[in-house]
């Protein structure tokens, strides 16, 4: 699979180390200002961790949950498509003619969120591990 170097725009904004993978694949996925989507996911965090789960310390630079990020993707109006299941094991990698086609995807893989457009990865590394790596799901806007 094609990788792409795409910061989703945090290099405008922010300079060294973070664990902002939600964040840039939301904005690269949806074309939305990287400043933008992170203070969106402060306010969801801030918001969730009052009302919802008080231990859970999502982030938009440090991690944010897997129940906080299905919460912020569908109510951004996407769907989640499970790839893994129990007894199956990895039926689906981040691999080209494994994903849909001429889709936007954001992929989640162990520990991992990454854009995929039509079947090329938009990340700051590659996160394919040479299309070995095990998709665990997707979300994807009907």
């Amino acid at each position: 699979m094609k990788w792409v170097y795409d910061d989703g725009g945090r290099s405008k904004y922010y300079h060294g180390v973070a664990n902002d993978c939600v964040c840039r694949a939301i904005a690269i996925a949806t074309g939305t200002d990287y400043k933008k989507v992170y203070d969106m996911i402060k306010i969801y965090a801030d918001d969730y961790r009052t009302n919802e789960d008080s231990e859970d310390n999502s982030h938009p630079s440090m991690g944010v949950s897997k129940k906080l990020t299905y919460k912020i993707l569908t109510d951004l109006g996407f769907i989640w498509v499970p790839k893994m299941f129990f007894g199956k094991g990895c039926t689906t990698h981040l691999k080209s003619g494994e994903l849909p086609k001429g889709k936007t995807l954001i992929v989640s893989v162990s520990k991992h969120l990454t854009c995929v457009k039509d079947n090329v990865i938009y990340d700051t590394y590659d996160t394919s591990r040479k299309g070995t790596r095990c998709v665990y799901g997707y979300y994807v806007k009907p």
